[in-house]
């Protein structure tokens, strides 16, 4: 540790210019800058087309939404849209809009700016991998007057509104729209938000800087006029072990993704504060591929799982700072089923019972059980991101010396490699995951033609829950249908939940004000201020 603290004052006096160079506190009179640290260097950003969770770090604050989400009891308060009413069968959506507000390039916003980045979405040519999927069942666009918008849809789609609130669906200026295609937008973005879009330079920066006619922002933001800082620079740092030194070095004032290590040295830096974020979706696990043998088999699956100690998994990978996942949902999650806890807890006796009632056993006296005459071989498939590859090593060391099973962990570079991998069939289990606060995202894993189901299952009775699920517009019963279908994924032994993720935000003493909205990984950067220079 004391390399650490003799480096943070060795290069403050060359980095304080970022804090406090342009000026105080208080955002009226002089400037400010910060840097935030990203931790993926997104292959494309353009909210509309991409899909990485990172590029709404920045872009929620370039972007405003029709609807927010309060961070309390999750409802639905205004944005964009100052009021809204869903018709008796949930299928059009009519949304009364602002009519003070305009777009950075100085156009209006208005209905028709509605329909066109509405329709912009569900255009086969923009190729959305997120947002069109976000939209559900929406199928046209009705202006009905200068500031009144319907979205008119085939099916109900409970999900709408939070989709509506997350930055893949910000409003962008059609005028910018009509002047880029669909590759070169990502570089000249313009939204109505806190915050304008000034440069991206691929893998090396993002710039934004303050919008001062900002006077619009949500009852979720303690600040809903122009921000106090002026400027903020967004760098990339993918490798985890660089996060915490830039934070030393003042390189960076925010940083998230810190490793768990990491995060506990920097508890001792009296000018450096980490918040723990809880993300709702999916916790980090492992898909079985239920139709490969031997996981084809309802009770290897269930082996591996009750072989598997999860405890010392999160206190060794992760110092105990996330929760162990009990299911195919995090807690933080709607529709979160409790009935799925201690379904699996660690019994290694248990699980060596259910392989010998199977046969497998060590049929050649090599301390391998064995699968018709050969050593059984456990593939584990992970993407570098997550802390996934050093979860798989000791997945594979404890089914190795508990089950006699031997296993092979591969990695692979980039999720497009990894959905190679999961087209190809070549493996017992890969680990991938997606984030959300409603449930519907399981549909597009458990359902027979879901995108993401790498288990290769066809479940009648889960995808009538799961379903029925994404068009029941009753709550209760909703979280009902969505509660069986987690249930129904555990009996059938489909993943190995490891744990639930927490995002390790660190940032500077100086800065105050951060807060993220209800989906976990997106600040409210109009809150942010820096404390004024003493110098």
């Amino acid at each position: 540790m004391l390399h650490r603290r003799v480096s943070r004052y060795v290069v403050c006096g060359l980095a304080i210019f970022v804090l406090t160079g342009c000026g105080g506190g208080n955002g009226k009179g002089e400037s400010q800058e910060l840097v935030y640290g990203l931790t993926l260097a997104p292959s494309g950003i353009d909210p509309h087309i991409h899909a990485s969770s990172e590029l709404g770090i920045p872009l929620r604050s370039v972007y405003d939404t029709l609807v927010y989400r309060e961070p309390q009891l999750l409802g639905f308060v205004p944005g964009l849209a100052e009021s809204w009413t869903v018709s008796e069968d949930g299928l059009t959506y009519t949304f009364v809009l602002r009519q003070d507000v305009t777009f950075h390039d100085g156009t209006p916003f208005n209905a028709e700016a509605v329909r066109a980045n509405v329709e912009r979405i569900l255009d086969p040519e923009t190729a959305s991998q997120k947002a069109v999927f976000m939209l559900g069942p929406v199928e046209r666009v009705d202006v009905l007057s200068e500031h009144v918008v319907a979205l008119v849809l085939s099916t109900p789609y409970p999900p709408l509104l939070d989709s509506l609130s997350q930055p893949h669906l910000g409003m962008a200026s059609p005028a910018a729209l009509a002047e880029y295609d669909n590759a070169t937008y990502q570089f000249h973005q313009v939204g109505t938000g806190p915050y304008r879009f000034v440069e991206y330079l691929p893998g090396d920066r993002l710039v934004l800087e303050r919008n001062p006619d900002y006077a619009w922002g949500p009852d979720v933001v303690a600040n809903p006029g122009p921000p106090a800082i002026e400027r903020i620079t967004f760098r990339f740092f993918e490798d985890p072990a660089a996060r915490a030194l830039a934070l030393e070095s003042n390189e960076v004032q925010i940083m998230g993704e810190l490793l768990p290590t990491d995060a506990e040295d920097l508890g001792e830096f009296a000018d450096i504060e980490v918040t723990r974020v809880a993300i709702p979706g999916q916790p980090l696990q492992f898909m079985f591929n239920a139709i490969r043998p031997p996981t084809d088999r309802l009770a290897v699956r269930q082996a591996l799982l009750l072989a598997t100690d999860r405890a010392t998994i999160i206190q060794t990978v992760f110092q105990g700072l996330s929760p162990v996942a009990e299911g195919p949902l995090s807690s933080p999650s709607l529709g979160y089923a409790s009935s799925v806890e201690d379904l699996y807890p660690y019994e290694p006796l248990e699980a060596e019972l259910l392989l010998d009632e199977l046969e497998l056993v060590d049929s050649d006296a090599d301390g391998w059980r064995d699968f018709e005459g050969e050593p059984i071989v456990i593939t584990i498939v992970v993407p570098p991101w997550g802390l996934s590859p050093e979860v798989a090593q000791l997945l594979e060391s404890q089914w190795e010396s508990t089950l006699q099973l031997q296993v092979e962990v591969r990695q692979v570079a980039e999720y497009t490699m990894l959905r190679e991998v999961a087209t190809s069939g070549e493996y017992h289990l890969i680990s991938f995951n997606l984030f959300g606060l409603d449930p519907i995202l399981l549909n597009g894993f458990y359902t027979t033609t879901g995108f993401n189901n790498w288990m290769n299952i066809s479940d009648p009775d889960l995808d009538a829950l799961l379903l029925g699920a994404a068009i029941e517009n009753n709550p209760t019963r909703r979280n009902e249908l969505y509660a069986r279908a987690q249930e129904r994924i555990m009996e059938r032994a489909l993943i190995v939940p490891i744990r639930e993720y927490v995002n390790l935000n660190g940032y500077s003493a100086d800065v105050s004000g951060l807060h993220f909205d209800t989906q976990g990984w997106f600040p409210y950067l109009t809150d942010l201020t820096l404390r004024e220079s003493t110098q």
